[in-house]
């Protein structure tokens, strides 16, 4: 198969497809059986939904809620072989059950679904420092991923890292993370002396190693940037375009909905993928690669699922 994207696009009014020149569905079932194939869950803002939307009427009534999650969790691990589940931060604030249990929660619930990864939002911090080590230090049997955030002085000193490789089968998956910039976003008071640094230089330092060092078959950023400014400021659009060796972005704090992941070029002009995956668990973001057993070609295919009753 070649290098060029195959990516199916699912919503609840249907599902469309964009496949390769000279491949129509019946070959790639044919090819599919040749193939490694990774599934890559995704979330980001849940922001402490850990119920559904209550049935009042209202626009996401009836959606998210982590049972729900749980469920369909449940069904796409027994129907695929290796599964990857990330979050791209903002896991606290917004319902009661962090104002009474300040996170700690969240991080429970996020452990028993069997998250491999996340990064720190912005609102990760709302309880302080102290109390975002506290839950993690207790809780939390998935890795943290910063590579942007300078903890040295503080609590949270040597409690994330700047990247992880994970294996699911054959295919090894290295995964780093940034965040946003916390000067006018937080109170100094909550993150205290943590040192954001640039995230572009973070990104591609890691990328680098993960790819060319550890030879990484598929590399992720877990980004907590936001996905697109009207400003100058950083995004995830920005990064995908400055970035090298990345090939998806799975970004947060915007609570952006998107259809499809967009498609930017990187400055190899090789092509990255960026999704986000909305906000409070509504939406589960699925990417399906596929690679040639040979790992040196791959293709992607996306298929996101509303969570609803």
């Amino acid at each position: 198969m070649n290098r060029r994207l195959f990516l199916q696009y699912s919503s609840l009014a249907g599902v469309s497809f964009l496949l390769p020149r000279g491949l129509d569905a019946a070959s790639l079932l044919s090819e599919e059986a040749k193939l490694h194939k990774l599934t890559i869950l995704h979330t980001n803002d849940v922001h402490s939904r850990i119920e559904p939307f209550p049935m009042d009427g209202s626009k996401n009534q009836g959606q998210g809620g982590i049972a729900r999650r749980a469920a369909l969790l449940k069904k796409i691990r027994s129907e695929e072989k290796n599964v990857l589940l990330l979050d791209a931060g903002d896991m606290f604030q917004g319902t009661p059950y962090f104002n009474y249990f300040n996170g700690e929660l969240e991080i429970k619930l996020m452990s028993q679904l069997g998250y491999d990864a996340s990064t720190i939002g912005n609102h990760d911090f709302d309880a302080g420092i102290e109390n975002l080590q506290k839950q993690l230090s207790a809780h939390a049997n998935f890795p943290i991923i910063s590579a942007n955030y300078d903890f040295n002085n503080t609590v949270m000193n040597k409690m994330a890292a700047p990247y992880n490789i994970i294996k699911k089968g054959p295919i090894k998956i290295g995964i780093t993370g940034v965040g946003i910039e916390l000067k006018s976003l937080v109170p100094d008071t909550l993150y205290k002396e943590t040192q954001c640094l640039s995230p572009i230089e973070a990104v591609n330092k890691y990328a680098a190693i993960l790819k060319n060092d550890h030879k990484c078959d598929y590399v992720i950023c877990l980004s907590h940037l936001g996905y697109s400014y009207k400003t100058n400021q950083i995004s995830d659009l920005v990064l995908a375009k400055e970035s090298k060796h990345l090939d998806l972005i799975i970004g947060g704090h915007t609570h952006t909905f998107l259809d499809a992941p967009t498609v930017v070029k990187n400055k190899e002009e090789k092509e990255v993928l960026v999704t986000q995956a909305g906000w409070a668990g509504i939406l589960l973001g699925r990417i399906d690669v596929y690679f040639e057993h040979s790992m040196k070609k791959k293709c992607v295919q996306c298929n996101n699922t509303v969570i609803e009753g």
